[in-house]
């Protein structure tokens, strides 16, 4: 209950992996191999295990005969997104290009303060955010997040259009200069999206 006390693990565990039931196993190794640079370390005819990193796995997907499509799943309780984190602004913009040349371009892109992030559906509709920190250290940007009055008035933050700011890199403008901008929403899209709920894919 809100406000109990809850005993603390003394050595809390790290977060190691998603898995996520799937109606389309090989689309999905496909599209996060593509986005996310993830490969299967095992994949078999009803499950993959997949990394990009020095993990055994980081995401795994079970193809179970009883998984059925979901109802209603961008306003259903459960998990909305999972994130990948680029080092660099840089990359994090060029990741952005790349994938916009295959086709798959966000659904929202927000600048949260700690990071800018763009937000996108895999082929079953479950969120992949990709950002990058926008102080370029956990510890600044994890005393911002719990001090900053301006993330407890406005935790969301502010949209912006990956183009507007694949156009101003174009011209010069610096990295922290962009970040300052979007959150003024110099770099706005003009539809604005209507909230930040999941699109529906099915």
């Amino acid at each position: 209950m809100a406000g109990e006390h809850l005993q603390a693990p003394i050595i809390p565990p790290k977060l190691h992996h998603a898995t996520f039931l799937t109606l389309e196993l090989d689309e999905m190794v496909r599209w996060y191999g593509l986005v996310c640079g993830l490969y299967p370390v095992h994949y078999a005819e009803s499950a993959a295990w997949l990394t990009n990193d020095e993990a055994n796995h980081r995401i795994a997907l079970i193809a179970h005969p009883a998984v059925h499509r979901p109802v209603d799943k961008p306003t259903s309780a459960g998990l909305h997104h999972t994130a990948f984190e680029y080092g660099s602004f840089g990359q994090w913009l060029d990741n952005y290009e790349r994938l916009r040349d295959h086709g798959i371009t966000p659904f929202m892109c927000l600048d949260h303060g700690i990071t800018m992030s763009m937000y996108y559906a895999d082929p079953e509709g479950n969120g992949v955010e990709i950002q990058f920190d926008a102080f370029g250290d956990w510890a600044v940007s994890k005393e911002w997040i719990w001090a900053s009055r301006e993330f407890a008035e406005n935790p969301i933050g502010e949209w912006f259009d990956p183009d507007k700011l694949v156009e101003a890199r174009a011209q010069g403008v610096s990295q922290d200069e962009i970040h300052e901008g979007a959150r003024a929403g110099k770099y706005r899209p003009e539809d604005v999206p209507a909230d930040i709920l999941l699109p529906e894919v099915y």
